[in-house]
């Protein structure tokens, strides 16, 4: 395969990484398992343009993007409905979309398991028909990762710590929000704390992440949580991925809902795969099975083929 590579030297690890260096065993690893490869090392704001760029080339068959959740989801956006697979070389926080595909979680392990890879095609859902490859949400999450962006960190555990501390705060002073839940024919009119659709629904037992990135459906799930107390043992059952057995949370599952805000939407925002965007009055959020081709570790593959 010939692959393209596109490293945000801004983005998660990589910023403290030697990229040269490691951009050469990248180069050998591959190139000694048969395949050939580009790398382009750029700035976090060059890098809509650079994956862009390797997207379009001739003959590529994998685009290979490093950098935290905002590179990984550009990266998939672009490559949404085309036959050119995505990589993931997972150099974000949680790196959760990664660890759903099976995707080792270092670098050099990442890349390794690349040279033997299978590529097979995964769900990708859509937020208006902008495209995400974990979730959207908005209130708690939404106001965390608020919190988060006005404080100091250099690395993946002060980035970790200051979640701790945002989701404190956003516990002391939870979000509310009027909203409306269309999901196929049942329609939801509540008050709640937070939502959140994702690009299938998340496994039990660990991280919030999805076991089958082939399932073919959004997972809705509605913070019913309201009370400080109540707030702090869903965001515990969540980290511990604990949502079945959850009295904080209602979880629902389709393939299109469509959240009505009539709260004053202006105080509010989403996030989308990790980045704060704006909250549309209306948005509808859609699942697109098959849409996304991934280039996963052979054994993942087999996994999930048998």
């Amino acid at each position: 395969m010939r692959f393209a590579a596109v490293l945000n030297r801004d983005g998660g690890t990589l910023r403290t990484t030697d990229l040269p260096a490691f951009s050469e065993q990248m180069r050998k690893t591959l190139e000694a398992a048969g395949h050939s490869i580009d790398i382009d090392i750029v700035a976090g704001g060059d890098i809509e343009v650079a994956l862009e760029k390797a997207a379009a080339r001739r003959g590529v068959n994998v685009v290979l993007a490093g950098g935290g959740d905002g590179t990984i989801s550009a990266a998939a956006a672009l490559l949404m409905n085309r036959k050119k697979a995505l990589a993931i070389l997972p150099a974000g926080t949680m790196n959760l979309f990664a660890r759903g595909l099976g995707i080792p979680q270092t670098l050099d392990a990442a890349v390794k398991s690349f040279a033997d890879g299978e590529v097979i095609a995964v769900d990708i859902a859509s937020a208006n028909g902008r495209p995400f490859v974990h979730q959207f949400s908005v209130g708690l999450h939404a106001k965390m990762v608020q919190l988060r962006q006005k404080m100091e960190f250099g690395s993946r555990l002060g980035k970790m710590r200051a979640s701790v501390r945002a989701a404190w705060v956003t516990i002391k002073n939870p979000p509310a929000m009027n909203v409306t839940l269309t999901i196929g024919e049942a329609e939801i009119i509540t008050r709640t704390t937070g939502i959140g659709i994702t690009n299938n629904l998340f496994g039990e037992g660990h991280l919030p992440y999805a076991d089958n990135p082939t399932g073919g459906v959004l997972g809705i799930y509605i913070a019913v949580a309201r009370q400080r107390g109540e707030l702090a043992k869903f965001f515990l059952d969540m980290a511990r991925g604990r949502w079945r057995d959850s009295e904080h949370v209602e979880i629902h599952q389709a393939d299109r809902a469509v959240l009505k805000i009539h709260s004053a939407a202006k105080k509010f925002r989403a996030v989308m795969d990790g980045e704060l965007v704006r909250l549309e009055r209306e948005t509808e959020i859609r699942i697109h099975p098959g849409a996304l081709n991934v280039l996963v570790p052979a054994r993942a593959a087999q996994a999930r083929a048998a």
